[in-house]
């Protein structure tokens, strides 16, 4: 009897392992699903407040409110896409893209602009550059075509797949919810429940405060781009402001780009006196801004968007990119502050509890 009852025993322990296997697999295998309901479910939180005023303010019923604020959302995303349609334009203008000649004759100046420039302050720029293997790097152009292929296919499908999940999780603000509570314990609905309520009110302030701060650098980086002459300012400051949803990285990203569009922008120019004095004024501006955004705005506006202290904020960011890279910096707050209003309903008792979600 006892070596049967071991035997079962760890049959039952081989079957919840094998069973935790295949779950895990299957998650794994529909990833690319669970990361359109995510983002569908991101969509509706910021749409909810948008919802809610045409619902309440202008009686619109709710389909006819839900599709307005899609298609609203679809002309803004339109809009931004048409935006970077004369920046692409113009750099390849100012790049001579279609003059194979003016291109060469373009580069090799500003390439003797630079080189002339550094030389004069004793550095070799042609002697490093001869030390890097350019050869190698274009072996890729052919996978990266392949890739670039690939991804806009699956742009495609992903975005129909966002939108229809979108419009039902707008539509029924209950779909979501219900779904999660069929795996809730029998006992704790009501609490749970209670849980997801605040948890859309919080992050739904804390998507509005991202879209504020993002408005905040957008207006920063336009007057600064527009001061020293700095082409297609509106569309370089929107894609580098867009670039700070990303936290820490993004702004690193978007002062590249805007150092090298600075840069081309002036193309032609003397490069001591034109292209490095006002790249380097553009770029003191973009160091100046995310100073503000770093030690003001940011911290005021998720302080008060997600009730969490800025050192909170600044080092669950930091564990979520060491553990998850990109996606865990970028998903970090959203998931802590669902995690504190569930642990606040479910262990209010706990010191450590109560201590992190007092302001909730």
């Amino acid at each position: 009897m006892k070596s049967k009852t071991i035997a079962n025993g760890i049959l039952r322990a081989i079957g919840i392992l094998l069973g935790i296997f295949l779950l895990g697999y299957f998650l794994y295998a529909i990833q690319s699903v669970i990361i359109y309901i995510i983002i569908a479910g991101i969509l509706s939180l910021v749409a909810r407040p948008i919802i809610i005023f045409l619902r309440t303010k202008l009686k619109f019923p709710n389909t006819l409110a839900v599709v307005f604020t899609m298609v609203f959302m679809l002309g803004l995303l339109t809009g931004l896409i048409v935006m970077f349609i004369p920046l692409i334009m113009e750099q390849g203008k100012n790049l001579s893209l279609l003059e194979v000649d003016k291109l060469q004759a373009n580069v090799q100046e500003i390439f003797n602009q630079i080189t002339g420039y550094f030389s004069s302050k004793g550095i070799d720029v042609l002697g490093e550059i001869k030390n890097v293997d350019f050869a190698s790097q274009f072996k890729e152009i052919p996978d990266l075509l392949n890739a670039v292929l690939g991804a806009v296919g699956t742009l495609s499908v992903g975005l129909f797949s966002v939108l229809f999940i979108s419009f039902f999780f707008m539509k029924d603000s209950h779909l979501l919810k219900n779904g999660v509570m069929v795996i809730v314990p029998k006992g704790n609905e009501n609490r749970f429940s209670k849980s997801l309520e605040t948890i859309n009110n919080l992050l739904s302030r804390y998507f509005i405060g991202l879209i504020s701060q993002i408005t905040i650098l957008f207006i920063i980086y336009t007057i600064i781009l527009l001061i020293f002459g700095i082409d297609n300012a509106v569309v370089i400051a929107f894609l580098c402001a867009l670039l700070n949803l990303i936290p820490y990285v993004g702004p690193l990203i978007g002062a590249v780009i805007m150092f090298i569009l600075s840069m081309t922008s002036n193309i032609g120019q003397d490069f001591q006196s034109e292209i490095l004095p006002t790249t380097m004024y553009v770029m003191t501006g973009y160091l100046i801004a995310q100073l503000i955004d770093n030690f003001a705005s940011q911290p005021i506006i998720f302080s008060k968007t997600t009730k969490s202290h800025p050192l909170e904020i600044f080092l669950i960011i930091i564990i979520g990119g060491l553990l998850f890279g990109v996606v865990g910096m970028i998903t970090a707050v959203p998931m802590y502050t669902a995690l504190k209003v569930i642990l606040k309903e479910f262990l209010s008792d706990n010191k450590i509890v109560k201590s992190l979600t007092k302001d909730l």
